[in-house]
């Protein structure tokens, strides 16, 4: 593309697309929605390419968009961080993050080498914990007040997404999918887990976390047909992680969210059964306070969170 990079049309398409929606990019940018709108379709015509599909209730990338967003965010990362060395950055920066240790240890962890090598003057302080979670939609647990109370520069939360006072970014989609040991699977003394009603054979792990939104083994066994079929062996936990160890240990059949298993399938200790997901109407949010987007060294690390959700 000859001439200068049109910078205000490529930040637009970058906050369009991590929002989903032309007003709410509107919103962060301090423009008009339809500035944002005018600002896409220069650079659709620029390119000569579709970038978005608009559809009633909001937006989605069509595949020209999604090729090319991974390295657009990379780079207004880089511009983050040169502006902050501008300014005399060179020292340490520390962001406070709040999550439940589920998905600290088993999403956050594997992937966290990859944020302190793109930004090595950034050092995260993660508060693993459960204590606050989101139980009823009606009485949410988190607000602007809470952050503030803690020192707390960026939540990572699994639910409806109330948080009244906060700057909400919800990351990701989750399903409900059913996961056990390889090890499982080669036992001769139980019989063989080759459709769902085969289950009634093994012992079921639940995940009993009181966070609302969590999946139940009620539920999908209804969802698949099954809602009057009795399994006698059962296993209970107070955490997502202590059952998906138990899973990895050929314990049993886990039912759980599969952002919080993709690491343990990657590294082949769990896979999945029978290819029957259940849609979850929660999912992962980021949660922040009004004037986060002034923060470097936050804007790094939720730009960096929307990259590694698009993984």
């Amino acid at each position: 593309m000859a001439g200068p990079l049109p910078f205000n049309a490529l930040h637009a398409y970058v906050v369009a697309a991590r929002q989903g929606s032309f007003s709410k990019a509107a919103e962060e940018l301090h423009v008009t929605p339809a500035a944002v709108s005018q600002q896409i379709r220069v650079l659709e015509d620029l390119l000569g390419v579709q970038l978005f599909h608009r559809l009633h209730r909001g937006l989605t990338l069509t595949d020209a968009g999604q090729a090319g967003l991974v390295k657009m965010q990379d780079g207004f990362q880089l511009l983050h961080e040169a502006v902050h060395q501008i300014q005399g950055g060179d020292d340490k920066q520390e962001i406070n993050i709040w999550m439940s240790p589920s998905f600290a240890s088993k999403w956050l962890m594997p992937r966290m080498h990859r944020f302190r090598e793109a930004h090595p003057d950034i050092d995260l302080r993660i508060s693993g914990s459960a204590s606050l979670i989101d139980s009823d939609a009606t009485a949410p647990s988190l607000s602007a007040d809470t952050l503030k109370a803690h020192n707390i520069d960026v939540a990572i939360r699994f639910g409806s997404g109330n948080y009244p006072g906060c700057v909400i970014d919800r990351i990701m989609e989750v399903d409900a999918i059913t996961l056990c040991s390889p090890s499982l699977l080669d036992r001769t003394d139980l019989p063989p887990l080759k459709e769902p009603k085969d289950l009634q054979h093994h012992t079921l792990l639940h995940d009993e976390s009181p966070y609302e939104g969590r999946p139940k083994w009620k539920s999908w066994l209804s969802n698949v047909g099954l809602e009057n079929m009795m399994c006698s062996k059962n296993l209970y936990f107070n955490s997502a992680q202590l059952a998906l160890t138990a899973a990895i240990e050929g314990q049993g059949v886990v039912l759980t969210l599969d952002q919080l298993s993709k690491n343990d399938i990657e590294k082949g200790q769990l896979v999945q059964l029978f290819d029957l997901p259940m849609e979850v109407t929660h999912g992962y949010h980021m949660v922040s306070l009004e004037g986060a987007h002034s923060d470097a060294a936050v804007v790094a690390f939720k730009e960096w969170m929307f990259t590694e959700a698009l993984r």
